[in-house]
């Protein structure tokens, strides 16, 4: 019983945290560039070409071994969403800051709706972050240091989900760290019985 009080001590001070935090970043820290701008930035459908480019680029620089990165690379993205959706948000069951009747008055939510799945862990955060851990490891010999660009990539789309009002930024550091798992799971595999990438395109 006291280590059940204790827990939820703990948890109802990290709430009030992340909800405090989630507020300077969604309502105060905010400009009028960001708000035009991140809407888009954190939407699937507006990075779809890019994913489409990367994998036919790959693919025609590197042959069957371009293939199998490109199968292992969407491997990726499943895992780590089926990791954030079906486990995480399904036991979690934590609402969305835009959908909290005692917390969505706080919210500053710049999408026409807010979604209707759980908050708890963010799938955007775990598969871009997915995406960034298995592309550095199994590309850092053809592009060197310029590969971890797409962390940062990744780290502005999980912080669009917090600036629109549709995460908590916790949930945005759990679907980080399922992806990053995702990616170096799936990276190590790959690298193991494919071969990592050493010749500079």
């Amino acid at each position: 019983m006291l280590n059940v009080l204790l827990a939820m001590s703990i948890w109802q001070r990290l709430d009030a945290w992340d909800k405090k935090l989630f507020v300077l970043l969604n309502s105060r820290w905010t400009n009028s560039f960001f708000d035009t701008v991140l809407p888009y930035f954190r939407d699937s459908v507006f990075w779809a070409p890019l994913y489409l480019f990367v994998l036919v680029f790959i693919w025609l620089n590197y042959g069957k071994k371009g293939g199998w990165w490109s199968l292992a690379f969407v491997c990726t993205i499943a895992i780590a969403d089926m990791i954030s959706s079906k486990v995480f948000k399904l036991n979690f069951e934590r609402l969305r800051p835009c959908q909290d009747p005692f917390f969505f008055d706080q919210v500053r939510l710049l999408l026409k709706q807010c979604s209707g799945s759980f908050s708890f862990t963010s799938s955007h955060a775990a598969n871009h972050f997915g995406m960034a851990a298995f592309s550095s490891l199994t590309l850092y010999k053809s592009f060197g240091p310029w590969i971890y660009l797409t962390y940062l990539w990744a780290f502005f789309i999980a912080y669009a989900q917090i600036y629109v009002g549709v995460h908590y930024p916790l949930d945005v550091l759990g679907g980080g760290v399922i992806g990053i798992f995702a990616g170096v799971i799936t990276a190590t595999v790959f690298n193991k019985q494919v071969g990592s990438f050493n010749l500079a395109i």
